[in-house]
């Protein structure tokens, strides 16, 4: 990872438009491609961001000017960061991550969706819990009742971090030969609450939203009947 502590402007232009005065920030350029535009408060969230899969360049403007460009593969967004002066330039090597370790409820809720993967979506069978990927594992791996692939992410409340969170899973699983035989992966994002923001952004990225009741879930969990 590389963080970079600069007064800057950022652009950015494509669906929408976005403008960032001068001003200090916080950028960071990720191992998985991934630039982030911080501020120092007012949200845990980036001002500013572009996804992979993206092209990252470092150059300069007529008159010489510090600016970053980055483009998106699939789209013509594009992120531009002028650069008026740089108080900090680093790198670091994170290593591999192990992951979120999930809570009670959401690691319950994983199990109780595996059980039962026909709720999320009708014909809908599991074929793995904790599909592992380079970037860590997606919660359930199924396929419907057309053999599709699908990517099932399960969060307590649904927020945007969680759709980023799936885009990412399906940009490699989508790479994937062997997964993507009869037709692309698709990705449902399975919550107790999904946020607005979430659900909007998930449409947009063609991901289906699935509001899950966890107590109906566990009412399918006949204890009554197991041996142990």
């Amino acid at each position: 990872m590389r963080i970079v502590v600069a007064r800057c402007q950022v652009d950015y232009a494509g669906r929408l438009t976005a403008h960032l005065p001068m001003a200090t920030r916080v950028l960071m350029i990720k191992a998985d491609g991934s630039v982030l535009v911080h501020s120092d408060g007012g949200s845990y969230k980036p001002l500013n961001w572009m996804s992979p899969p993206c092209t990252f360049r470092e150059g300069t403007t007529e008159d010489g000017q510090p600016e970053w460009t980055v483009t998106a593969a699939k789209t013509d967004d594009t992120l531009r960061i002028l650069i008026e002066e740089v108080h900090s330039d680093s790198h670091h090597e994170l290593g591999v991550d192990p992951g979120l370790q999930k809570d009670g409820v959401e690691k319950h809720l994983q199990e109780l969706l595996a059980e039962h993967p026909a709720s999320l979506d009708e014909g809908l069978t599991l074929v793995r819990r904790e599909f592992m990927t380079a970037i860590g594992p997606v919660d359930l791996m199924c396929r419907d009742a057309e053999g599709l692939s699908v990517a099932v992410e399960i969060k307590r409340r649904g927020e945007i971090d969680g759709v980023e969170q799936l885009t990412r899973y399906l940009d490699l699983l989508n790479r994937d030969p062997a997964l993507t035989r009869k037709g692309a992966v698709r990705g449902i994002f399975a919550a107790q609450e999904i946020k607005p923001q979430a659900r909007v952004l998930a449409t947009d990225r063609g991901i289906a939203c699935a509001l899950v009741d966890y107590d109906a879930l566990r009412g399918m969990d006949d204890s009554e009947h197991r041996l142990f």
